[in-house]
């Protein structure tokens, strides 16, 4: 029972900053942008966070700075792309490199700083059930707004007029400017949230997950969130599955290492890179599965009419 709770639990809080970015880069993919600087992203905001904490504020600002840089370097994103009309992948990609290089050009002082993890919410009599305190009442109130996040992300795509409006600008954008929606407007908002969400997840990293400061820190996180989306389907409830599958494998691996499992550490370590590439080699044969949930103007640029 031990185990079962380690694991549950490990999945739980390694899912999170995965949750975090990939339900963010749905949004931006259901507007018709590409954004794969995820990575860069995540880093701006784990470095801020980590920042703001050594600096002396408290928690709640740590993380707000953090999503707050995540959601500036998504502005550049959406400034090259959408407005100077820029090759969304080439800038996205560039966007990773560049958060790579800030986040190790400002985390370099941070190198022997360690600060105090975020503090599980303590419920009074709830949190200490046996099982099933331990496995439901015992987290960081990020593993919380996760999960929130996915309700109300999943309730404004496809139960509010706002949520169509994306959708029908991923879907259409031309038909979306005809009828008087501001599309230009709409997939800037949508990116500056996706890049909020990936400086969520970072700060999360940062702050909770490895409470100090490690260069690189999000170690390919941010290209497992972008194949979330594809593996998903772009359907929210498949994304926060697909995170638990990821986030559990990570888990796994780390417990085989710590049980002595005779297989190279170097392979473990690899497992959950191998099961993305897997499965969206998996995916990718079912053409009409892929195709079913697609926004047909993703990456597609858009210059309005006049």
């Amino acid at each position: 029972m031990e185990l079962f709770i380690a694991v549950f639990t490990g999945t739980v809080i390694a899912a999170t900053p995965l949750i975090f970015a990939a339900l963010g880069e749905l949004v931006v993919e259901k507007s018709g942008v590409l954004n794969l600087g995820i990575e860069g992203m995540m880093l701006f905001g784990a470095v801020f966070a980590f920042w703001a904490a050594v600096a002396g504020f408290p928690a709640p600002i740590a993380i707000v700075v953090g999503a707050l840089a995540g959601a500036a370097a998504s502005l550049l994103f959406g400034v090259l792309t959408l407005t100077f009309l820029t090759n969304q992948c080439a800038a996205g990609l560039a966007l990773a490199i560049f958060g790579s290089g800030v986040s190790a050009f400002f985390g370099d002082r941070f190198g022997s700083v360690q600060i105090q993890a975020l503090k599980p919410i303590d419920l009074p009599f709830v949190s200490d059930l046996p099982v099933v305190g331990s496995l439901l009442f015992q987290y960081d109130p990020l593993v919380y707004l996760a999960l929130a996040a996915f309700v109300l992300i999943t309730w404004f795509l496809y139960r509010t007029k706002g949520g169509l409006v994306l959708r029908t600008t991923g879907e259409s954008p031309e038909n979306a400017h005809a009828i008087g929606y501001p599309v230009i407007r709409i997939r800037y908002l949508a990116v500056l949230f996706g890049g909020l969400m990936a400086g969520l997840g970072g700060a999360y990293l940062s702050l909770a997950y490895t409470p100090l400061w490690v260069e690189d820190m999000t170690a390919g996180k941010g290209w497992i969130a972008l194949a979330l989306v594809v593996f998903a389907t772009w359907r929210p409830t498949r994304v926060l599955l697909g995170a638990w599958l990821f986030g559990g494998l990570t888990v796994m691996q780390l417990q085989a290492q710590a049980h002595g499992v005779r297989v190279p550490s170097e392979l473990l370590s690899a497992l959950p890179y191998l099961a993305t590439i897997a499965v969206l080699v998996v995916i990718s044969q079912n053409r009409r599965l892929l195709l079913q949930h697609y926004p047909a103007s993703l990456a597609r640029p858009f210059r309005p009419s006049t």
